[in-house]
């Protein structure tokens, strides 16, 4: 049964990928890009209005959408068992690459060039470390639960692989300047690669019917309610049937 959590990763990942060719789209549209001159970084598609007004917008909303996506996923793996150490070190990369999803948004490249490089380095290298993180867990502890098809798992190792070669092949071929294209090519790439690892959370997620937050009153403030968690916020997730 898939609850409407599970859409969450799905609607994040449709979101960003229409979002940001949307953007593309209309910087070609309005000359702010120039396609003969070479293929374009997803951010300097970005600097210019009217569409650096949607890619901030975008990018918040995608980070926000991805911060919630990666509490949920937190609450599901302490509910399986996970040491709270490692469970935590994955929680805070992925709070990261959404913070940096956010950054690379509101300071655009030709305003603040060291501010977004540092944005792009948590979204880009901190969000692929998210996912590895993720993958050493399934490996190092063979009896956690495993939604989905078989194939779920390796898809996942071989669109990390990908997506890793790739970041380091952009790197590289930044730093020639008549290669910038293919660079910007590997950015591209690896921003589909990193929307669709989250949106394959959705099969971690089809297994979740809903979530609840509970708070808890401070002392001498009254009885706690019911549903009162021991901690002060506590989410707890229902599994669906």
């Amino acid at each position: 049964m898939w609850g409407y959590l599970s859409l969450l990763p799905a609607f994040l990942a449709l979101w960003a990928v229409a979002g940001i060719w949307t953007v593309f789209a209309l910087a070609v549209a309005n000359k702010s890009v120039n396609l003969n001159e070479g293929f374009p970084y997803i951010s300097f598609c970005g600097s210019y209005p009217p569409q650096s007004c949607i890619f901030s917008q975008l990018l918040n909303m995608g980070a926000a959408l991805a911060a919630w996506i990666c509490i949920l996923r937190y609450h599901q793996l302490r509910d399986w068992g996970v040491t709270r150490r490692f469970n935590q070190l994955i929680l805070w990369t992925g709070l990261l690459c959404a913070l940096g999803t956010s950054v690379v948004g509101n300071f655009q490249e030709k305003n603040q060039h060291p501010t977004h490089l540092t944005g792009a380095f948590l979204a880009f290298f901190v969000g692929i470390l998210y996912f590895w993180l993720q993958l050493l867990l399934y490996w190092w502890k063979k009896n956690l639960p495993q939604p989905g098809s078989p194939w779920i798992g390796p898809l996942r190792l071989g669109l990390c692989t990908i997506c890793t070669i790739l970041m380091v092949a952009m790197v590289i071929l930044h730093s020639w300047v008549p290669l910038r294209s293919a660079s910007a090519s590997c950015e591209w790439a690896v921003a589909m690669l990193l929307f669709t690892l989250f949106g394959l959370l959705s099969v971690d997620f089809s297994c979740l019917d809903s979530c609840t937050l509970c708070l808890q009153a401070a002392p001498g403030l009254g009885p706690p309610p019911p549903l009162a968690s021991t901690s002060p916020v506590q989410i707890q997730l229902s599994q669906g049937l």
